[in-house]
């Protein structure tokens, strides 16, 4: 009969455990924050909630069950009380740490769910290996805001392994990259010159906007925006805003778009719409030194040259008009192939009127009766100069001006400033 007491019977009967070993336990009860196992040892082992995923708040009795068995690895034997302290999640990030090291060296594209939104980047676990993506890496453009990405799937790629200074870095910038040239390539090959397509909005700048054609991104300069003048174009164009753009220009992969559709371009029939003796209405739309420029139609803006606005001197054009006023005005000039209209005001202003000339009885008095018999032509009116240093001939002198010596006048002032 053996010497042996019933205890040390007992104490033979179980296994001897370390700290570290991999062990398997069948669960013999379960709360919200920790689970029992029975390891074979002779204490039952503690799996708390911490130990077993990296989620937070996990209620434990939802995804461990009595009776089921797991493999653990021990963290400590004795915790102190007797019992001994189970882990799963680093057991389990063991496991995943070889999956991505695998992925890393073969270039394998992994898909995870974003379980936190961080400073620098966002994170993902792998079978409870956590992988941290930078925001220069989660995106193709600039993301201003991560938080869209909280629990949502995405694809990833390992860009650095390197568990023992704890950095495993994952790209999804270059996924898109790669995704984005294959689209755009694609894309480009149905494009042409002329073009009319559909797009959205997809940044507003000081200088553009740039639109999406469905896979290729397009330039709309400022230029390009309206036949007419656009001063902020974030003031006319929203992110989001679905577009139809004319295809301007192709140059490898930029292409420049156009909202200046040629049939509905003002300057068509600006000769017939505009002619040369018309007196038309328009609002000031800008003023430098030399003159205001007037829109006379969205698209049409046409020049009043400082020495036009008025027949009295005009030292600057600010000095008599304001930015939207509404003015009435002559056409002196009108040049459709280079976009130009010249206006005059002072062509409107009225004359002053001519002396009476004692009634005509027939007799011939000084001078040559060729002169009595001779009248102003008809439809000429009379441009009498103001008595003043510099004026245009002697002083109480008489000029005939038509249209085309004014718009001469117009152009050689013009030139002189």
């Amino acid at each position: 009969m053996s010497d042996m007491t019933f205890e040390q019977m007992l104490e033979e009967s179980f296994k001897t455990i370390r700290n570290g070993e991999v062990v398997d336990g069948t669960v013999i009860d379960v709360k919200p924050e920790e689970a029992i196992l029975n390891i074979g040892y002779k204490a039952d082992g503690i799996l708390t909630r911490s130990e077993y995923t990296n989620e937070p708040n996990v209620d434990l009795t939802d995804v461990i069950k009595v009776g089921e068995v797991m493999t653990v690895k021990v963290l400590k034997v004795n915790d102190g009380d007797g019992q001994v302290l189970l882990t799963y999640k680093r057991l389990a990030a063991e496991k995943g740490l070889e999956v991505l090291r695998e992925a890393a060296e073969a270039g394998t594209v992994l898909t995870a769910k974003v379980d936190q939104i961080l400073g620098g980047g966002i994170t993902v676990t792998v079978d409870e290996a956590r992988v941290f993506i930078p925001a220069s890496l989660v995106s193709d453009t600039y993301e201003k805001d991560l938080n869209k990405y909280k629990d949502q799937e995405i694809e990833f790629v390992i860009s650095e392994f390197n568990p023992r200074r704890n950095r495993v870095i994952g790209d999804r910038r270059q996924l898109l990259v790669k995704e984005r040239a294959a689209k755009q390539k694609e894309v480009l090959a149905t494009l042409n010159i002329g073009d009319t397509v559909d797009g959205v909005v997809k940044n507003v700048t000081d200088f553009g906007a740039f639109v999406d054609l469905g896979g290729v991104d397009g330039l709309l300069h400022i230029s390009e925006m309206s036949w007419g003048r656009v001063d902020n174009p974030k003031k006319v164009f929203k992110e989001g805003q679905e577009l139809r753009v004319l295809i301007k220009d192709i140059n490898d992969t930029k292409v420049a778009l156009s909202l200046k559709f040629p049939d509905e371009n003002p300057w068509e029939n600006a000769k017939e719409d505009f002619a040369v003796g018309k007196v038309v209405a328009g609002r000031v739309a800008r003023m430098t030194d030399f003159g205001a420029f007037v829109e006379l139609a969205p698209g049409i803006d046409a020049l009043l040259h400082v020495s036009q606005i008025s027949k009295d001197h005009v030292e600057k054009p600010s000095d008599v008009l304001k930015i939207n006023q509404q003015i009435e005005a002559k056409i002196v000039d009108v040049n459709a192939d280079e976009k130009k209209i010249s206006l005059s005001m002072k062509a409107l202003e009225s004359a002053p009127a001519p002396e009476e000339s004692p009634e005509f009885t027939g007799e011939v008095g000084e001078g040559s009766a060729s002169d009595a018999a001779d009248p102003e032509p008809a439809g000429e009116a009379p441009f009498c100069n103001e008595t003043s240093e510099g004026a245009v001939g002697p002083a109480g002198s008489c000029e005939v001006v038509d249209d085309e010596l004014l718009a001469e006048e117009v152009a050689e002032e013009t030139t002189e400033e």
